[in-house]
This record gives structure tokens, sequence and C-alpha cells, in this order.
């Protein structure tokens, strides 16, 4: 059956494009590349494998089944979840070969109650230098890190913490956070404790703070090709990876004077076409980008008219020739034009990241490969 409908095009050139200019950036500082989220909406396991081809040091999801999602996928990188320990995974973890955050005293208990027998799990340690959100303060390091040790068959085998202001301007809160991470390394390595990666840095930190970026760095918007604010310099070159389109499936005449969707929010100034787009806010389309928001036909804007519905958005396409089947562009880069998601997110006051993440199950997602001459569609 044809299918008609939103469809994400996802190009998985780029993504590998992006890669290596990141890379160069910093100097091939090994990588870790968040994939968590469904790797912000691009597809997990296709993001994975296609980074994997490149050599990617080290792959970080949020909860154990995104792990063993990649693992059942054939995914073979070291794969680090973010979450907070879940003492029911940890068998899952030795089986599937996937590296734990430890993050709390609480943690080290499991930990010790846990059989872990012959099995060598690797952890990273956590520290909180000003997140408040998951680590052990960086005042109590010390005692941590003295008690993670004792711990038999753990491998420590990564330290790290998190940013909280490094996409910002003033830098200031990070520089501070920095300094505390720098301290705590500074005890680890008094306690003989040397983990083979040592990471703090964000897609953030990555530009506005290189000092942060030790030996790997984390990173998952600018995989994608979005800067995580517009506060951060922005001289690498890199494009978006993911594409959204959706097609017209109906046209309208209307009269001046109409009013169009909910609540009668858009009136038509004059005789003009309505043509409907099956696309709306549960597919992914953000509802607030209707007051400035347009889409994009052979490089033309068109109004979106009034509220975006959960399954529909209705634009204004005047006398464009625009017919039934055609589809327009929402956001991401294609032969109609150029609609950035910053852009969209900053109009609305969001963030990119709330943006790629919303794109719902119901778009059809198309892996574009040019490398391999490959179109995967799912």
């Amino acid at each position: 059956m044809h299918y008609i409908g939103p469809k994400v095009h996802i190009d998985l050139t780029q993504l590998v494009k992006n890669y290596h200019l990141l890379s160069n950036e910093v100097g091939n500082i090994p990588i870790m590349a968040t994939v968590k989220a469904n790797a912000y909406g691009h597809g997990s396991v296709e993001v994975s494998k296609a980074l994997e081809k490149e050599g990617v040091r080290y792959l970080a999801v949020f909860t154990i089944e995104e792990g063993i999602e990649l693992r059942e996928a054939g995914v073979k990188s070291d794969i680090l979840l973010y979450s907070k320990l879940n003492p029911h995974g940890i068998d899952g973890a030795i089986k599937h070969k996937l590296t734990l955050n430890i993050s709390s005293f609480d943690d080290l208990e499991i930990l010790k109650q846990h059989n872990v027998q012959e099995h060598t799990l690797k952890v990273h340690l956590k520290i909180d230098t000003g997140m408040t959100r998951l680590g052990v303060d960086h005042n109590h390091a010390e005692d941590f890190f003295r008690q993670a040790r004792d711990i038999d068959n753990i491998e420590i085998e990564g330290l790290y913490s998190h940013f909280a202001t490094a996409d910002e301007g003033d830098l200031t809160y990070a520089k501070s956070q920095l300094d505390k991470f720098n301290a705590v390394l500074t005890i680890a390595e008094e306690l003989d404790i040397n983990p083979v990666l040592v990471h703090c840095s964000n897609s953030g930190a990555i530009l506005n703070l290189p000092e942060s970026r030790f030996n790997l760095i984390r990173t998952g918007m600018l995989l994608y090709g979005g800067f995580p604010s517009d506060e951060v310099p922005q001289n690498i070159s890199i494009k978006p990876v993911m594409t959204f389109t959706a097609p017209v499936v109906e046209i309208r005449d209307v009269k001046a004077g109409t009013h169009i969707s909910y609540g009668g929010v858009y009136t038509t100034k004059e005789n003009t076409r309505i043509a409907v787009v099956q696309a709306g806010f549960a597919d992914g389309v953000p509802r607030p980008w209707y007051v400035d928001g347009f889409v994009k036909f052979k490089d033309k804007e068109m109004k979106i008219a009034g509220r975006i519905c959960m399954d529909q958005l209705m634009i204004d396409i005047g006398s464009n020739d625009i017919k039934y089947g055609d589809e327009v562009l929402i956001f991401g880069s294609n032969q109609h034009g150029t609609i950035p998601v910053n852009k969209i997110a900053k109009t609305i006051d969001s963030t990119s990241y709330v943006l790629v993440t919303a794109i719902g199950s119901r778009p059809k997602r198309i892996y574009i490969d040019t490398m391999l001459n490959d179109l995967k569609r799912h």
C-alpha cells in the first residue's frame, strides 16, 4: 500500500561527515556518541551502526533496555548507561556487556551485595560538580573513591561529570564546575585510581570549554547537525541529519474572512487557497510554531494557517502551484529549501533537543546512505 503521511529523512552520510568534522575539531580525541532516546529521534540502531563503522570509541544510552536493543541489533561497541543504577539490571548489564553509571553511595552498596562472581563489570563513577542531578557530591569524592576501590570484580573504567551551563555565553559557573572536577581527579590520582577514560565535555563544552575535553568527549546534538544553543561558537560546518516532510492531502478554495482551524485564530484576509498537510503535533510538529511558522515548497514560504492539529495542519498557499501528494518541508533541508530546526526552536522559546526528540512513531523514517547508494525505509 502506498504510504501517505509524514516522513523523516535521516542522512547517514551527513551523520558520518559530522562525526569526522567533530573529530578533526577536537584533535581526534575519542568520541562517546550519545544515542539515547532513539538517537534523538534519528534511530538509535541505524545511527549506532553507521558510527561503529567509523570507529566510534563509545556509545551512550539512557536505559538498559536501550542498550539491549543495540546489542540485539548486532552493535559491538562499548555502551554506557546514563541512568540511575537499577539493581535488577546488573545481570542484564553483565550479559550484554553494558557499562554502568555509578552515581551514589547506595549504588556502591548494591554492587557490594550483588554477586558479580567471575565477571568483571565495567563502571563509570559520576561526580556532581554543580548539575545537582545524578552523581556523588564532589565534596565526598574521596570517600566515594575509597569505597569503590574496595569492591571486587568491578573495573573502574571511567570517571566523569556533567556541565549545567556550558552552552551559555557566561561560562563562570561552568569553569567553577571544571575546577571542582579537576580537584576530584587529583584526589583519584592520590588514591591510585587511574581510570582509562575521563570525560566531562558535552556538546556545549566541546565548543566553549576546550580545556574540559580530557581524553573522551560526549556528544549528541553536534553529531546530528545541531548546535546546543546560539551562545556557542558555530564555526564547525556540520549540517542537519534529519529532514521532516509531509504531504498535501487536500486543497480548498476559501473566501476572505474564513476562519481556519481550532479557535478561529487565523482568518483569511483575501480569497485564497488552503492546503491541508498530513502532519500534526502527534507526529512532532511543534504546536506553538503556528503563530509565526511556515513550511516551504519550491523555496517559497507558506504560512501555517491557524493552530496545528494533532494529525494535520493547514497552510495558506495562495496561487502557488501545489497539488495533492506534493510534499512540503517542515524542517531540515531538501530541494524545497532549508528551515533550520534551531530557528523554529528559538522562535517558540524551545530547544532543538525538544523538537527532534518529539518526532512521533507515525512518521516513516527513511535512511539515506549515499556512500552505499542505499535507501532504507522503516
